[in-house]
């Protein structure tokens, strides 16, 4: 087998046919042409929707045919590609032999992710896998996580340069967004329900904010945890959960941990959103808990949940138009605080619906970063956003993909 250096192509976008695999195609030709220095293909599973696909978005490149159930054929496309970045979810049923065949060929990956269940499985199944072959796996490089890891990356090497020491309490709280959820992202949580309904383990997962961290170093600090609306001490502000907590907080704190806890064994974190202050705020912070509470207890009744699948929530392949993804945006703000009590505060933005022309920018900056990182720089394994790139992802994303990190007074 060809070593990556060596492979005809740079990167393969599998999945292309997706609303998002579309929009990250427009973004991938917006930024590096069909015919430049970057060499990529599109790959899916059928052929014609492949070729409208390259119509609409321009992406002019070769195109691969392979089913996500294809192992001989997903093992031949990763063996041609140093990188394969996937817009296929729910990750859960269509993304492990993928997971596989990029392991066994050792070649580098990253994807859309929010499922924590499934991260644990391919951490499980692959990470031998890929420490033996050198394939570097990149889970959650979209909406969900990447602002929030990297945005506790920034958070806590800016504390480190002003205050003298990282913080060992962060807490993230939502600001303001605009965007519609995506018809793949209600699919994953619509999946990962039946999951729980019927799996302790996937149960067991969830309730652990340390699922994803190494089972040999995990701390055992109690961590908050956001699940009605509480007057939150780091903002002053009330509070209402965070839909995407689930998945962050796992993946921050598997950050940590793969750093080898340079944040400390004892570091918290949470998530939340900021609903003001007063009877005002107390009442939107109720108000949200209790129809996210409603909502989820709704769906996590079988009939229900697939008769809400099947007629009345986004379907996936299905989004926003180009105007509304436009006008999206999100701002995100962390308040760190550290051991002696010295106090940080950062806000990370970005210009675009989360969901969508966000997530598409995001994802393609860190395909690119994986294309571009030496072999030497990282070994294989199956890594984050933030103990994968660090600072350099920060930076790219802040000049290509429309986000802002920055430091508050």
């Amino acid at each position: 087998m060809n070593a990556r250096s060596e492979r005809r192509l740079d990167l393969v976008v599998y999945g292309a046919t997706s609303f998002v695999g579309q929009i990250l195609c427009r973004y991938l030709v917006q930024r590096h042409g069909a015919n430049g220095k970057l060499r990529w293909a599109i790959a899916g599973r059928n052929a014609d929707k492949l070729g409208r696909v390259a119509a609409e978005t321009g992406a002019d490149v070769e195109q691969i045919i392979a089913d996500a159930t294809d192992n001989s054929a997903l093992r031949d496309l990763a063996s041609q590609t140093r990188v394969v970045v996937s817009t296929v979810g729910p990750y859960a049923q269509y993304g492990s032999t993928l997971v596989a065949a990029v392991t066994a060929t050792g070649t580098d990956y990253c994807d859309l992710t929010g499922e924590p269940q499934w991260i644990r499985r391919m951490i499980d199944a692959h990470q031998d896998d890929a420490r033996a072959s050198g394939a570097r796996v990149v889970h959650a490089c979209g909406f969900d996580s990447i602002p929030t890891d990297m945005g506790v990356w920034f958070t806590q090497q800016r504390a480190i340069e002003a205050l003298g020491e990282p913080c060992d309490r962060i807490g993230m709280r939502l600001k303001a967004m605009s965007g519609g959820a995506s018809g793949g992202t209600i699919a994953s949580i619509m999946n990962l329900l039946t999951e729980a309904t019927g799996d302790s383990e996937v149960r067991k997962v969830l309730a652990d904010p340390y699922s994803l961290v190494p089972a040999d170093s995990r701390p055992e600090v109690d961590q908050p945890d956001i699940k009605g609306p509480a007057r939150d001490e780091l903002s002053g502000q009330w509070v209402a959960p965070f839909i995407m907590a689930a998945i962050d907080t796992r993946v921050v704190h598997r950050s940590n941990a793969l750093l080898g806890f340079p944040w400390g064994r004892g570091f918290r974190y949470d998530e939340g959103m900021l609903m003001g202050t007063g009877p005002l705020g107390l009442a939107k912070a109720t108000g949200i808990s209790a129809g996210m509470l409603v909502g989820m207890g709704t769906a996590a009744v079988g009939p229900v949940r697939r008769l809400l699948v099947d007629k009345v929530l986004p379907q996936p392949g299905t989004g926003p138009s180009d105007e509304a993804q436009q006008k999206g945006f999100f701002d995100l703000r962390f308040f760190g605080r550290t051991a002696s009590g010295k106090l940080i505060r950062t806000k990370v933005t970005g210009d675009r619906d989360p969901g969508y022309g966000s997530t598409a920018k995001i994802l393609g900056e860190t395909a690119v970063a994986l294309v571009e990182l030496e072999t030497a720089a990282l070994e294989g394994g199956i890594w984050t956003p933030a103990s994968a790139f660090g600072d350099d992802l920060v930076s790219r994303l802040s000049r290509n993909a429309g986000l802002t990190f920055e430091v508050l007074s």
